[in-house]
């Protein structure tokens, strides 16, 4: 069960590291008044869903009990 918490536990992160870049590139910005104002036009739910998977598999490998 460790192994599989484990896996899930890499796999969350891979995939929050991967769509949060994406995410933060997906963003526009401009100028107004000398303050930069940012619109995201990303998807957020991979990242919602790979920091839920993360999650889980943080919680399947260290506060599960043998």
């Amino acid at each position: 069960m460790k192994a599989a918490g484990f896996i899930l536990l890499i796999l969350g992160l891979i995939g929050t590291i991967v769509f949060g870049i994406q995410a933060m590139q997906d963003s526009d910005g401009f100028n107004l008044f000398g303050i930069e104002v940012v619109i995201s036009n990303a998807t957020w739910a991979p990242l919602i869903i790979s920091g839920a998977i993360f999650v889980a598999g943080l919680i399947i490998t260290f506060f599960r009990k043998k």
